[in-house]
């Protein structure tokens, strides 16, 4: 351990587990330690970093956009907001978008445009339907909708106003709504990401769409980590054919620069009004060339077709060379979004992939998860195997 990390840490809140590594710099899906020390990232910042690290297409953007202005707030027209809402509408079908910094901004958005719009048709307490294992971020309203009760101990009374559904059982949830005039809204996760990346089925979206359509509901879709291309889509509903009424966005939007936004359809889209809502950095002209430029450069060097290719050799490299391990329980997710699920708490492997030169989490206890930058090649997806496979191998056998 460093002195640098020993003098840094008496002074920051003891709110994160960390690893003794402090990152200099980042090339491709590259970083490096303060002491020289190489990484191959298969984190990605926790999806964040869509482009890898120092992007020869991003960074002179960027750099151009803080020699102009980095901030203005709400009050003037942002030129980039508007052209980023447009791309945001073209990608996901939709119509209107309000920009914020962050997930949980967006969640929370989305929960106060869910309770506005019972409120609108006459419902005094409305109640969203929300799912074990969720995690939607660590406000009280978004904690309050989060199903781990461990990131919520220690910080109730919790908000009301949710019901609670197991994952992919559309009879549980007709079952937990039935008779109850206040649900005003369904509200998942494509691919549960912090929950241990548990996808929804795609008939489940299908008939949660349906039901949401026969009882008026707003069907709420957090697209927080699973979106930006990282499952081969646009958006991991696209997927099941559908459309969602609310989308919230953040993390991989602005490739690190931070961004959040809630794309809404018809039914949502005019809920809010000059008033209801609003934020001092969401929508700066930083983060929107950030947005605009990540999607430009998406598009232009086709990250959902490599994210789905890579993602695809990445999980069946780890499935056959974890083929008949009695530890393993499943490989799940799609695209860059990948989770080995092993049959015990595996914590510890986080930093004995470091030690070894690789960047992962390990979400959920006992499922190892993997979002790296959607640039990542087929090579450098053998390299996470090489390095990887006997670390968990090793691990089960202890």
């Amino acid at each position: 351990m460093t002195a640098f990390i020993e003098a840094a840490s008496p002074h920051t809140m003891n709110t994160y587990g960390r690893l003794p590594i402090a990152l200099s710099h980042g090339q491709g899906c590259r970083v490096w330690d303060i002491n020289g020390r190489s990484y191959l990232d298969a984190l990605g910042g926790i999806a964040v970093n869509t482009l890898g690290h120092n992007h020869p297409k991003l960074v002179p953007a960027l750099q151009d956009q803080i020699g102009k202005i980095i901030h203005s707030c709400n009050y003037y027209h942002v030129p980039n907001q508007e052209k980023l809402a447009a791309k945001l509408v073209e990608l996901s079908g939709l119509t209107n978008v309000f920009f914020c910094c962050t997930g949980l901004e967006a969640n929370e958005a989305a929960i106060k445009l869910a309770r506005k719009y019972g409120h609108d048709k006459g419902i005094e307490k409305p109640e969203i339907v929300v799912y074990e294992k969720a995690f939607h971020g660590r406000s009280i309203a978004t904690l309050s909708a989060t199903g781990n009760e461990k990131v919520q101990k220690g910080f109730g009374p919790l908000v009301e106003g949710f019901v609670r559904v197991p994952l992919n059982d559309v009879e549980a949830l007709e079952q937990a709504t039935k008779g109850n005039p206040n649900v005003v809204a369904v509200f998942l996760e494509t691919i549960q990401g912090e929950g241990g990346v548990n996808p929804m089925r795609i008939e489940y979206l299908q008939q949660v769409r349906k039901l949401c359509d026969e009882n008026d509901w707003l069907l709420m879709i957090d697209e927080v980590q699973c979106g930006m291309g990282r499952t081969g889509k646009w958006f991991a509903h696209q997927w099941a054919g559908i459309l969602p009424d609310v989308m919230p966005l953040a993390k991989g939007l602005g490739s690190g620069v931070p961004v959040g936004a809630v794309v809404a359809g018809p039914k949502a889209a005019n809920i809010f009004q000059p008033g209801n809502h609003g934020t001092t950095f969401g929508g700066n002209p930083l983060a929107m060339r950030a947005g605009v430029e990540t999607i430009r450069i998406m598009e232009e060097d086709g990250l959902l077709e490599n994210a789905a290719r890579v993602g695809a050799h990445l999980t069946g490299a780890l499935a056959k060379a974890l083929a008949g391990n009695p530890g393993l329980k499943e490989i799940r997710g799609q695209g860059l979004m990948i989770g080995v699920e092993l049959t015990k708490p595996c914590g510890a492997l986080t930093q004995r992939a470091a030690d070894k030169g690789l960047l992962i989490s390990v979400t959920a206890d006992t499922v190892i998860r993997m979002v790296p930058p959607l640039i990542m090649t087929t090579a450098e997806a053998d390299e996470v195997v090489a390095i990887l496979v006997p670390l968990i191998e090793q691990f089960l056998a202890e």
